[in-house]
């Protein structure tokens, strides 16, 4: 008989992850990731041996467990929780980077799983996470004990509606490259060998990401993810932008080994002014009046069919920030308020953000997604 692991599939927000209990899982670190490679069935481009879904925003795992008792930063935390972003060509689990829409259902499945303690209406679940070594606050809707899965609430990519789930990244700043503006500045000028000197935005909170304009590409920023995945010639320079990026924030040593080293992180994002762009998932136009400015996201060397979730807050944080290219891209009136509204391939996504400058240093203060979570199986998968 095949050995088995005890699995829960979630949706969080716009990707969909396989949960498991990090006591179910081997100790030793190889064993470890070959059981999820096996899960998974990577490496294969179908993973049709495994539960992939042969798509980078659906082979992600999150391991959850008992909070660390030994790490000051992780006071008061109710769980642990480690995201893997599994390989699906090659047998390797990234564990450098941060799902935030996986993040959404990391609260719900602890308390599905009876990890934590609910409290009505809303459940605050404090959880350490492993991968950027800082706190994330969700805030998880609870009736009779469980997550509430259905309500009013729409996010853009996901058909439907669901409860409200709100995640607090703020914590997360600096995580990856070591200050919110990793190099000190809003805006570089970055040397990029066969693309060009450009000027770019760094940007570290949930992940690290490289904000560049659209038009400097020889964009209109209202590109379809199929469009820009099928100009190699544009997806090659994403690439090194984003791997020359990665070295100048001191998270990359070798530019030209970056896919292999560092494929997940830092993201790169295309940024341009609001303008009217066809949603092809949604069937609509998106006016250029319901977003303050547009954004497309490469992630994994691949475009990004609606955002991510840890995308969605950097970019929400990186507009509230003077100098950087995405304040410069937003509408004025919009600068100072709460709520960030940006159009992405998939419609209009909503972040909360605030930043404020201490002495010469902005810090954020709050940097926050809202999705929804939906159980889909739970049972036993055979590796």
């Amino acid at each position: 008989m095949s050995d088995s692991v005890r699995c829960v599939i979630l949706r969080g927000g716009t990707s969909k992850g396989i949960y498991l209990r990090d006591a179910d899982l081997p100790r030793d670190p190889v064993e470890r990731e070959n059981t999820i490679l096996r899960i998974f069935g990577s490496p294969d481009k179908r993973q049709i041996d495994g539960l992939g879904g042969a798509d980078p925003l659906t082979s992600k795992v999150c391991i959850i467990g008992p909070p660390p008792t030994d790490n000051p930063r992780a006071k008061d935390a109710d769980l642990t929780y480690t995201f893997g972003q599994v390989e699906i060509d090659h047998p390797a689990v990234d564990l450098r980077s941060l799902c935030g829409n996986l993040t959404s259902g990391v609260g719900a499945f602890a308390i599905w799983e009876g990890m934590v303690e609910t409290q009505e209406p809303i459940t605050t679940v404090r959880i350490y996470n492993t991968n950027l070594d800082r706190m994330l606050i969700t805030e998880v809707p609870v009736k009779d004990g469980k997550p509430l899965e259905v309500g009013d609430y729409q996010i853009p990519g996901v058909p439907g509606t669901g409860a409200p789930i709100q995640v607090d990244f703020a914590d997360t700043a600096g995580a990856s490259a070591g200050d919110l503006l990793p190099t000190g500045n809003a805006m570089e000028r970055l040397e990029v060998p066969g693309v060009g000197t450009l000027e770019v935005s760094m940007v570290d909170i949930g992940n690290a990401h490289v904000f560049v304009r659209a038009a400097d590409l020889g964009m209109t920023g209202t590109e379809t993810a199929a469009e820009i995945d099928a100009n190699t010639e544009l997806c090659a320079k994403l690439e090194k932008i984003r791997a020359y990026a990665g070295v100048a924030m001191g998270m990359i040593d070798d530019p030209e080994r970056a896919a292999e080293t560092s494929p997940a992180t830092p993201f790169v994002a295309m940024i341009a002014p609001p303008q009217d762009y066809y949603d092809e998932i949604g069937g609509r136009t998106v006016k250029a009046n319901e977003s303050d400015f547009l954004s497309r996201l490469m992630f994994m060397q691949q475009m990004h069919k609606t955002y991510a979730g840890t995308s969605t807050v950097c970019t929400g944080v990186a507009s509230r920030i003077p100098g950087t290219i995405v304040y410069e891209a937003c509408r004025p009136e919009a600068r100072e308020n709460l709520e960030v509204n940006f159009g992405h391939p998939a419609g209009v996504i909503v972040t909360e953000a605030i930043v404020e400058l201490e002495g010469n240093h902005y810090v954020a203060k709050r940097a926050t997604l809202g999705r929804t979570a939906r159980r889909i199986m739970e049972g036993t998968v055979f590796i």
